[in-house]
């Protein structure tokens, strides 16, 4: 019997217990082994919870015992989870998390702690929720040099334009319905703003170049100055409008990115609404393979943890392999990088002909303003132009 130990005890943590407990026959006959949760750690109490016998309150307790060979952490943040994960692994503990902050921050290191000591640092659950995504890239598409990775990476995000999209809803009350339906936070900021998505396309581009990208080197943007009547103007194009993370190869190497862009009907992440992710990656030789499902919410990110558990339970004491270096990835100016912008402005098409030279116009019937669609230009090019032509917005239209 393997015995494990639960940092934490919210939402993905009982759903980690829930399902340990609930399909433990399974999971033995899949990991080989039975599975038994000796220790819960938290700081709350938990009076009639299933997990009662479990909880303890101080971290050295499982540290320090023996028997616990794998650690899931599904705390989140930083700080204590990255100096008690680590403390595990120093400790010859497997570890399994679903913290993407941790991951995106500390997984190369972490990863290499975990060889040291024949044992494994596994983080399913880290990107997509209950998507499989983690491990493909890491064991089944090796045979490719992946050329493009771009995902609906946030939930939340995804049910909010969804909404604008069907509904014709604006930004403010269709987060206010996400926030009391429980796809946003209080403090939506880090869903929003794309602080959550860019942690997760850090992962993914890591895994997929086998070296560090960092998440804070990512031109970021959110989805807070998307309208109604951006809606409109995609509409009259055919278009939808996602968050999208990407990194992708271009001419001069790899750039990345978090920022909402205009889809036609034919990109395969076009219908993936409402609170579901999806991740398109492209290889030289496969081509584009795409994974579609629940990338949030308590028992699909949990089912990711334990799937993690039992290859920790299958690969007890050899090192699986995941090509993550520490090694720094430089990435490309994404001010160097080219495409086709779609534009709102109040100036006349004269102009934007002027600026812009030939332009193609959209006519959603918006009063008092003009759209029209670049060519292909680069950030830097563009950002010059609107200064001159002064704009209304701004929107990538994807390749």
């Amino acid at each position: 019997m393997i015995k494990v130990a639960i940092l934490g005890y919210g939402t993905v943590g009982s759903g980690v217990f829930e399902i340990i407990r609930e399909n433990k026959d399974l999971i033995a006959a899949n990991a080989g082994e039975e599975i038994e949760v000796k220790y819960v750690l938290d700081l709350r109490d938990f009076p009639g919870d299933p997990c009662e016998n479990v909880l303890v309150h101080d971290y050295n307790i499982i540290l320090e015992d023996p028997e616990v060979e794998i650690v899931i952490e599904v705390m989140g943040g930083l700080k204590p989870a990255y100096d008690f994960v680590k403390a595990a692994l120093d400790a010859g503990k497997s570890v399994c998390t679903s913290n993407k902050e941790l991951v995106a921050k500390h997984g190369a290191e972490l990863i290499r702690i975990a060889k040291s000591h024949n044992r494994n640092f596994l983080f399913e659950a880290s990107v997509g929720g209950g998507i499989p995504i983690i491990r493909p890239i890491n064991m089944h598409i090796t045979a490719d040099k992946i050329c493009e990775i771009t995902g609906i990476l946030n939930g939340t995000t995804n049910y909010i334009l969804t909404k604008m999209d069907k509904e014709g809803a604006d930004f403010a009350s269709t987060l206010k319905q996400a926030q009391d339906l429980g796809y946003a936070e209080r403090n939506p900021e880090a869903d929003i703003e794309g602080f959550d998505a860019v942690r997760k396309i850090a992962i993914l581009a890591s895994l997929a170049k086998g070296k560090t990208v960092d998440f804070e080197e990512i031109y970021t943007e959110g989805i807070s100055n998307i309208t109604d009547i951006d809606f409109k103007y995609a509409k009259t194009m055919n278009k939808s409008i996602k968050l999208l993370g990407k990194c992708k190869n271009e001419d001069d190497g790899v750039v990345a990115s978090v920022a909402p862009r205009l889809l036609s009907q034919e990109h395969p992440l076009y219908n993936v609404n409402g609170v579901v992710n999806g991740i398109l990656v492209r290889g030289n030789m496969v081509g584009d393979l795409v994974f579609i499902g629940s990338g949030a919410g308590k028992l699909p990110t949990a089912s990711a943890v334990v799937s993690d558990v039992v290859d920790a339970v299958r690969h007890l004491n050899v090192s699986t392999t995941v090509m993550w270096d520490e090694e720094k990835l430089e990435l490309e100016d994404f001010s160097k990088s080219k495409k086709h912008f779609f534009v709102r402005t109040k100036a006349d098409k004269k102009d934007i002909e002027s600026i812009f030279g030939n332009v193609e116009y959209v006519d959603a019937g918006i009063s008092g303003e003009t759209g029209f669609i670049t060519e292909k230009i680069s950030e830097e090019k563009f950002s010059e132009k609107a200064d001159k032509l002064g704009i209304i917005s701004r929107i990538r239209i994807e390749g």
